[in-house]
């Protein structure tokens, strides 16, 4: 069992710390990767505590890599690494940890791949926003500062699949393999880039939507994920950035999936 406790902030300060919470019953969140100005940590990792040891959904980037590893130490140990999805902000600490990575077996491509996400036009992004430069620092985010490069896939995964008391969801469209844990039991999802909870250029809080389309290899396909994980019924979702949606605000992305089949 672990000692950590809500609200913990564990390493550093500013854009280099990171803090723990429990979001339910065997699972942690981890939230770092501040971006200044912005003072909220955008990058989420959840640990999965289980018999066999702790699974890490999502690897955020590489600059939480040692937060992870001390949290999984305190934890009693990360025994595998389940991504996601292979773009940079997601697994970019788990080429800094030594322990086996699992994806879906249409990510394994990208996640073992020099560039995880090379469908992301960044021609399309705005060059500046009222913050500044957007495009390029985007760009250098994605590919100098967030990702520590290609991963080694020991086990790949398909729907329906079981890791660590949870069931394998394919919600493709953001990355072709993409995935979210679902445990029936206490209705938990945790979901990363299915939906976005913040605006993908300035990094602010935003309603529950569909990925911002530069960023995603089929945007009406991404549509179509949003209804699928919001057709289960979740109580709490617990996104890639930010949330989570707790049972009242899951509301919204049920009603968000109605927007999108209206105007499919």
């Amino acid at each position: 069992m672990t000692q950590l406790e809500p609200g913990q902030q564990l390493v550093g300060r500013g854009p280099v710390a990171v803090t723990m919470e429990r979001v339910a019953d065997d699972v942690w969140l981890m939230r770092g990767g501040a971006i200044p100005p912005l003072v909220h940590r955008i990058m989420n990792v959840y640990f999965v505590e289980a018999e066999g040891g702790v699974t890490v959904f999502d690897a955020g980037v590489r600059s939480m890599a040692r937060h992870i590893e001390a949290v999984g130490r305190a934890m009693g140990g990360i025994s595998r690494i389940v991504l996601g999805h292979a773009h940079p902000d997601h697994r970019g600490a788990a080429a800094r940890i030594d322990v086996p990575v699992w994806c879906h077996e249409d990510e394994a491509g990208y996640a073992e791949a020099a560039d995880g996400q090379p469908y992301t036009d960044f021609s399309s992004i705005p060059a500046w926003t009222k913050a500044g430069p957007a495009r390029a620092a985007i760009w250098t985010m994605h590919h100098a500062i967030w990702d520590a490069g290609p991963v080694r896939v020991e086990r790949t995964l398909a729907e329906g699949d079981a890791v660590a008391g949870f069931e394998v969801v394919h919600l493709p469209g953001h990355a072709p393999g993409q995935i979210a844990l679902w445990r029936e039991a206490d209705r938990l999802a945790l979901t990363s880039d299915c939906f976005y909870m913040l605006d993908a250029v300035t990094g602010e809080p935003a309603e529950p939507q569909v990925p911002l389309d530069p960023f995603n290899l089929d945007t009406e396909q991404a549509r179509t994920s949003v209804a699928k994980l919001a057709s289960l019924g979740a109580v709490t979702c617990c996104p890639g950035h930010l949330g989570p949606l707790t049972e009242e605000a899951v509301a919204k992305l049920e009603q968000a999936a109605g927007r999108i089949a209206a105007t499919a």
